[in-house]
């Protein structure tokens, strides 16, 4: 199950009984399975993405990265995957479809939540 003690419980509290969460923990995880999905398709369109992520010896303004691909998987509620850069990767710990040009990904190191856009402009 998805849900840690004192979440269960607080649903229980709620109304929800083992079924109910049952139900909600699988739904968790059918959502997160769409996510990463949906994150992995808007990266493999994309030979270019621009980021707000801070780089070390780069200018102002967004940075752009030549991106090979994303390769997610899932367990649960969490959702964990590697992106690949040109000549780098970053860990992803978590992730987020904000429109159909943006996206947000948690990189795992000094990177934290990173918006990536299909153009400058879009961030």
């Amino acid at each position: 199950m998805h849900f840690d003690q004192r979440e269960q419980t607080a649903l229980r509290e709620a109304g929800l009984d083992t079924d109910d969460l049952r139900a909600a923990a699988e739904r968790v995880g059918e959502l997160v399975a769409e996510t990463a999905a949906d994150l992995e398709a808007f990266v493999a369109d994309h030979d270019t993405l621009y980021s707000d992520m801070d780089l070390a010896h780069s200018g102002d303004g967004p940075a752009e990265h030549a991106v090979e691909y994303l390769d997610t998987y899932t367990h649960g509620g969490d959702l964990h995957g590697w992106l690949r850069f040109e000549t780098w990767g970053a860990t992803v710990t978590d992730g987020r479809v904000l429109t159909d040009e943006t996206v947000e990904l948690t990189l795992e190191g000094r990177h934290g939540r990173t918006r990536f856009a299909t153009t400058p402009d879009a961030l």
